[in-house]
């Protein structure tokens, strides 16, 4: 007996010893929380608050905080559905809203971030792919803290996603948009005010001609005094007059919002009016403002198999996340 429980315990040794080292996601336990810590001269206090609802943009995370290692000592998955929040306990989850599109998906926190004070939340490149915000740079979100059923939190834990919830009705995407400006003026960091794209300005003409300016705000029909012969008929007086009208508008560098109906294929959204306008120009869409948030969208196509003419269209310029949406043009 003594022989045969030796050799049970050399083969439990051995069984032990082959186990692989390191730390994959682990059981959630008590939530850590750790020190106070500055970001540009923003402090912040990690806190376990039983109500999280706010308002911001999402970055990217393209590693664990500590060189592939995640602040709860976690490896970092980057195919993982997880994230990076300043003050949240960890690991806790929260439901992630695209305010572009509406899509919302359930996220494990388990990482400190993003270091920079712009930006509410850091997403991993797969939880960045389910939103449908990959390769959009920052984008609008709304992060809300929940408590969902221990089945979904073992899909995450083992590198799974869980069931996308409902998209959010477009009234309340307006509202949350609507949050957006204050957010961003608060923020303290550099990029969190992009300085402002100046007006186009058309190019010099004649003293002659007549151009929006200086005299914008004088009648139209009030030219500036032309001296004309004495003899010239008096149909002629009428020349200057004509002459004296505004000019006509320069033309648009993309084609006028569309009349509300039909489909169009919204191909991102960007934080940047000046990155969403040359997106746009590339693949002859149009920017739409929406809450601090420009979106380039092609369309409007009358059907939605119309539609796949765009998702084409963007795939061929290496944006395969394009999303045939209802025209909301208003």
């Amino acid at each position: 007996m003594a022989v045969i429980a030796m050799l049970m315990a050399i083969v439990a040794g051995g069984r032990l010893a082959a186990q692989p080292q390191g730390r994959a996601m682990v059981e959630d336990g008590a939530p850590i929380l750790g020190a106070p810590y500055a970001i540009g001269g923003t402090r912040y206090t990690p806190a376990d608050p039983v109500y999280y609802d706010e308002v911001g943009y999402a970055g990217a995370i393209e590693d664990g905080s500590q060189g592939g290692t995640t602040a709860t000592g976690e490896t970092f998955v980057p195919s993982a559905i997880t994230a990076a929040n300043k003050t949240l306990p960890l690991p806790s989850y929260v439901e992630v809203t695209a305010l572009d599109s509406g899509r919302t998906i359930l996220v494990r926190v388990n990482d400190r971030g993003p270091m920079r004070n712009d930006q509410l939340i850091a997403l991993s490149p797969g939880a960045a792919a389910q939103l449908g915000i990959a390769g959009q740079g920052a984008a609008a979100v709304r992060v809300r803290r929940v408590n969902p059923p221990e089945q979904e939190r073992a899909a995450l834990r083992g590198h799974g996603q869980a069931a996308e919830r409902l998209e959010t009705p477009e009234a309340l995407l307006k509202v949350l948009r609507g949050k957006l400006v204050p957010v961003r003026a608060a923020a303290s960091s550099p990029v969190a005010q992009p300085p402002k794209p100046k007006p186009a300005m058309a190019p010099a003409k004649p003293a002659s001609a007549v151009r929006p300016g200086a005299d914008f705000d004088r009648p139209a029909a009030a030219p500036k005094p032309v001296a004309a012969p004495a003899k010239i008929p008096s149909k002629a007086v009428a020349t200057p007059a004509k002459r004296a009208s505004p000019p006509k508008p320069l033309p648009a560098p993309f084609p006028a919002p569309a009349k509300a109906g039909g489909y169009v294929v919204q191909v991102g959204a960007y934080s940047s009016q000046s990155r969403a306008d040359a997106l746009a120009k590339s693949l002859g869409g149009r920017v739409e403002s929406a809450g601090g948030v420009w979106r380039v969208r092609l369309g409007p196509y009358a059907t939605k198999q119309a539609a796949q003419a765009g998702v084409r269209t963007a795939a061929g310029k290496g944006f395969e996340n394009a999303t045939i949406m209802a025209n909301d043009a208003r």
